[in-house]
């Protein structure tokens, strides 16, 4: 066995270890070229691979397009601690997610028409495909607890509304959300839909 045979084999990536190159070579992709450009050869080049060994993953590039999705968000976690009221966990939240690259997702989303067309599929579906509703869950859930906020009023779009409206502000500005802007989404739109009305009478005062 030849010294070069020996460090391919002691480099060889099998595994998650081989599942992490590509997906990080197609998000890459997604970013330099688009949807439009997005082969399943050219992230096997990048990724230093093979065609086949995508292909044995994920069954088509639009497979691998939403992997490369959930990789980018796996890699770029949010986290909310207890900050003791749901109004500043909440803005943690929105500018945490701003922050994560939001726009840098957004300018991916918008090149994905020729996604939606061979998949059949909306900017919705491929949104619950992706994004996970479970740091907004756990402050509303926080705030339930307290008293802050009324269960009865919380209906699964308007618990989505922030989140929701955050995102439309970037799809309009292509960049992060100022926290004028977060502070109003809270302020003045979502809390007051939500809110028992002594919790928001205390949060009046404060502001």
């Amino acid at each position: 066995m030849t010294v070069r045979t020996t460090l391919k084999k002691a480099v060889r990536r099998r595994g998650d270890a081989l599942d992490e190159a590509i997906l990080g070579a197609a998000w890459a992709e997604l970013l330099d070229s688009g949807y439009a450009d997005f082969t399943m050869e050219a992230v096997a080049k990048r990724a230093g691979t093979s065609r086949p060994v995508l292909s044995r993953r994920w069954q088509t590039r639009a497979d691998l397009a939403v992997a490369a999705f959930g990789y980018y968000i796996r890699k770029n976690p949010i986290s909310v601690p207890d900050l003791g009221n749901v109004r500043d966990e909440l803005a943690m939240l929105l500018q945490k997610v701003s922050d994560r690259g939001m726009s840098t997702v957004t300018r991916v989303l918008f090149s994905m028409r020729d996604y939606f067309v061979e998949t059949n599929s909306s900017l919705a579906d491929l949104r619950d495909k992706i994004a996970s509703r479970r740091h907004v869950e756990q402050v509303l859930q926080r705030g339930i607890r307290r008293g802050e906020i009324d269960p009865s009023k919380l209906t699964p779009r308007i618990a989505s509304l922030p989140i929701d409206l955050l995102r439309h502000e970037v799809f309009l500005t292509h960049k992060s959300v100022p926290k004028a802007v977060i502070a109003e989404i809270i302020d003045t739109i979502f809390l007051p839909l939500v809110s028992h009305r002594k919790a928001l009478r205390r949060h009046v005062k404060r502001q």
